[in-house]
């Protein structure tokens, strides 16, 4: 396949479409995509972008196949149109990172389980694609496309999503349950103290795996889980028997043309109330912990010096520390650290220096990871990892995967962790990865215990 997208590039304004009905019209394409924001009244969530039919996949499953990322600097033809050019993709590769490839640019032991052996990197280059602008009520087909092309989306976007005739209902086979028990958490938590009052790390994060079998419809388990949650960087991926469902509240990494680059850094979570009081307890609760504050502080440190790998000196900056953003069923400290790279420095230089991201792994970032790679019983995968494009105008935008199904040889995987430090306590860390899936899981398993 060509390794280049067309330069007869098109811009057409169709009928005002959600992302629901975006998915809809490309999920029997090949390698469908959404990018769905969820949320259309914050600037960060004007955008839903759905791709199909890449003309090339890259995949890498080894630091062997490391050059093959050099495809992703290759500079492909603008699109011009005056018109669209607020749109953040209009063709390009979009895909995802998982959290294991940053063994490509670390050296880390080999311990954990890789049972799901899926690629390190997986990005497609898509010659179109369909963006909805939710601000301004506008839904375009750009890229390079035909007529018979548009024509066919144009039907998928006025058919009704709701009517799924031709796929089996989505239903779980075998209720989800953890690859660690309470007890063995509780271990591998102490394991972590000794290692944070030796020094070795201020903070690691801790995640345990949770894991149910399923037959039907991915789409449908996706629709579940929509009609739920809202989500500012939602995804969903389908290829070939596998699938992402990521319904991510944190930003990872914008890049800019021009070389302004930004990440949105959580750390400190808190459960929504059930009463508006209790609800202003947590978030007041969230706001004022010390520890929570500590936590997000010393992420907010590891990101600088990432940033600082590829940014031009003196030109990072901390414009938002410590900031609450309620979600559907969680509260999260939100911090914002902004920077211009170096010349010569594309966002893929950006995207290799940060990954994976430090709010998910702990501080220093190496040793965290070496200690949760000897005490998580299996790979994280995509878990961790990250989703999102790097547009054909030098674009960049990625997601922190978290709150993410992994559907794979007819099972789904959903992980919850957090950050550990030496003042943490095991059984509230514990009830907390609990907090951070049991809404997730609920969704497609109301039987789940809180």
């Amino acid at each position: 396949m060509s390794n280049k997208v067309s330069a007869s590039t098109k811009a057409q304004l169709l009928p005002y479409a959600s992302a629901t009905e975006l998915l809809h019209a490309v999920r029997h394409l090949p390698d469908p995509i959404l990018l769905d924001s969820c949320h259309p009244s914050d600037n960060a969530g004007r955008f839903s972008i759905a791709c199909a039919t890449p003309t090339e996949v890259l995949e890498i499953h080894s630091a062997a196949e490391l050059l093959l990322l050099e495809k992703l600097r290759q500079p492909l033809p603008p699109l011009t149109a005056p018109e669209i050019q607020h749109l953040p993709f209009t063709g390009g590769w979009m895909g995802y990172w998982s959290y294991d490839a940053g063994r490509l640019f670390e050296q880390l032991p080999q311990q954990a389980e890789d049972d799901l052996a899926l690629p390190l990197i997986r990005m497609g280059l898509y010659p179109w694609a369909l963006v909805t602008d939710h601000q301004l009520q506008q839904t375009w087909l750009v890229g390079s496309f035909n007529p018979e092309l548009a024509e066919q989306l144009l039907q998928h976007l006025q058919a009704s999503p709701i009517q799924v005739a031709d796929e089996a209902d989505f239903q779980l086979t075998n209720p989800f349950v953890s690859n660690l028990s309470h007890q063995a958490y509780l271990e591998h938590f102490e394991q972590v103290q000794a290692w944070l009052r030796s020094g070795d790390a201020y903070q690691v994060n801790l995640a345990q795996r949770f894991t149910a079998s399923y037959k039907g419809s991915l789409y449908q388990a996706w629709q579940q889980l929509r009609s739920d949650i809202n989500a500012p960087w939602a995804a969903f991926m389908q290829w070939q028997d596998k699938a992402l469902l990521s319904l991510s509240p944190e930003r990872f990494l914008l890049a800019e043309p021009d070389g302004r680059v930004e990440t949105r850094p959580i750390k400190g979570t808190r459960p929504r109330g059930q009463t508006p009081e209790e609800d202003q307890h947590y978030r007041d609760e969230l706001l004022h912990s010390a520890k929570d504050r500590a936590e997000n502080l010393m992420i907010v440190d590891l990101l600088r010096n990432d940033l600082g790998r590829v940014c031009e000196p003196g030109s990072i900056r901390v414009p938002q520390l410590f900031a609450l953003e309620s979600h559907t069923n969680v509260h999260h400290l939100v911090s914002h650290v902004t920077g211009q790279l170096a010349p010569g420095k594309h966002p893929l230089d950006l995207l290799q220096a940060c990954f994976p991201g430090g709010s998910i792994t702990g501080a220093p970032k190496l040793r965290a990871m070496e200690i949760i790679e000897t005490l998580e019983p299996c790979r994280r995968s995509i878990y961790c990892g990250s989703i999102g494009y790097l547009d054909r105008s030098g674009r960049m935008d990625f997601n922190i995967a978290i709150r993410t199904f992994i559907a794979s040889d007819n099972q789904l995987h959903v992980w919850g962790g957090g950050g550990l430090v030496a003042d943490s306590d095991g059984q509230t860390e514990y009830e907390e990865t609990f907090h951070k899936v049991s809404w997730l899981i609920r969704c497609l398993q109301p039987t789940f215990p809180d």
